[in-house]
């Protein structure tokens, strides 16, 4: 569980207004005190993360938010931090009294219906007052989904969790009960692919990262091998194999040399183009590669990084892509960058949206956000995507995947 990383983790959002009981509807399921609990209306001021093991659904993060009617002197940064715990729930927990049923919930539940978010309405405090059959039928007309519960009655709380964790198993996503290939489903079983690993100084000393260890273990579960090398090694390593590999997979950084040296019968792609599929969408994120060849003289970039980190010298994101788009392009562009979770509010300034592989996000956050850059009439595409562009093999790396290829000869040819 300790593992297991935040973005494959089953992100359940806590929403209510303040002092319904949301932190201690948290203490329950963890069984331990992990939120502070008062009856102070206001007491949870920022959103509380805690990662647990929830059989039989395996790791999941819960996100309990703060009162989205606080009224402090903070309330309205408070309240717009809490809604955007929506771009990240893939469940969402309402938390309410029995027989009140305000905007605040109103607005929660229309919330989760348009954007398709599974939604529990968990009453609480019903050693309190009971729910009337009135106000029963109402939240049914919400959700098939109701938990009756009292936060603070711990003889019964077993009971309370336990139906809880049985509504979950009938409203996961898809991804967790049939969870999408990330390299397995292109390789036939028994056969060998070649996973081309650099080491420079931005892998992490000791190990190598998230995207290749998944494509290893992808690899294994689908009864394949792999053959990880450096691409200092990847020559050596072709001329070492009796026959030639199923696959080749590269990072972007190095993927010119790759092609390069790649037979061509052997279909080659890149780790980043292989999470635009499993993590977000390829073919719109091709569609938004097509626009770099439409950019002018002055066109503002926006690109832009889910997690936050310190840039060096040679950063991929700040330094090397900014350069290779100008060496492409043949001209000046302005380049904006954003970090973190949050989009600027000026998106629909940008010509194109240059978005990281998004290892640190759930697929639901990915394609929040391209979403959101629909809704902002703004193409997006990835930054291996964009250096395969600019190094004239984007069309070469896409061979494993054929519709995808077919859309982005269609766009650059409009």
């Amino acid at each position: 569980m300790l593992g297991t990383p935040k973005s494959l983790r089953l992100q359940i959002a806590l929403f209510g207004r303040t002092n319904t009981g949301k932190s201690s509807f948290l203490n329950m399921i963890a069984n331990q005190d992990v939120a502070l609990t008062s009856p102070v209306p206001g007491t949870t001021t920022d959103v509380v993360e805690k990662s647990m093991e929830l059989l039989p659904i395996g790791p999941v993060t819960f996100l309990d938010t703060a009162g989205i009617d606080d009224k402090s002197i903070l309330s309205n940064i408070r309240i717009e931090k809490t809604m955007k715990i929506v771009d990240r729930a893939e469940i969402i927990v309402l938390i309410c009294e029995p027989n009140i049923w305000t905007d605040y919930e109103e607005n929660i539940s229309d919330i989760a219906n348009r954007l398709e978010i599974p939604i529990i309405i968990a009453i609480n405090k019903i050693d309190i007052e009971k729910p009337t059959e009135e106000f029963r039928t109402k939240l049914k007309s919400k959700t098939g989904h109701i938990l009756y519960c009292s936060c603070i009655d711990k003889p019964n709380s077993n009971k309370y969790v336990n139906e809880f964790k049985k509504y979950l198993p009938e409203i996961l996503p898809t991804e967790y009960t049939n969870p999408l290939p990330l390299i397995g489903d292109l390789v036939p079983q028994g056969s060998v692919s070649i996973l081309i690993v650099p080491i420079d100084r931005e892998a992490p000393k000791g190990r190598i990262i998230l995207p290749q260890v998944q494509a290893i273990r992808d690899l294994l579960d689908s009864n394949s091998m792999s053959l990880v090398v450096k691409d200092t090694e990847y020559s050596l390593a072709l001329k070492s194999l009796v026959q030639k590999p199923a696959l080749v997979v590269c990072d972007s950084q190095v993927v010119n040399e790759m092609v390069a040296e790649t037979p061509a019968d052997v279909k080659c792609t890149t780790f980043s183009i292989l999470f635009s599929r499993f993590k977000g969408d390829l073919l719109e994120e091709v569609r938004g590669a097509a626009e770099i060849k439409k950019l002018k003289a002055g066109d503002k970039i926006l690109i832009a990084e889910a997690c936050s980190h310190h840039p060096n010298e040679d950063d991929i994101g700040r330094v090397k892509i900014p350069r290779w788009l100008r060496q492409y392009i043949g001209y000046n562009i302005h380049i904006d960058y954003s970090a973190g979770r949050d989009y600027p509010a000026n998106l629909n300034d940008y010509k194109l949206i240059i978005h990281c592989g998004g290892c640190m996000l759930t697929r639901n956050e990915k394609l929040v956000r391209i979403h959101k850059a629909k809704e902002a009439g703004v193409p997006i595409t990835n930054y291996g995507i964009t250096i395969s562009v600019t190094q004239g093999v984007l069309e070469r790396v896409l061979s494993p995947f054929p519709e995808a290829l077919v859309v982005y000869k269609k766009e650059i040819n409009n």
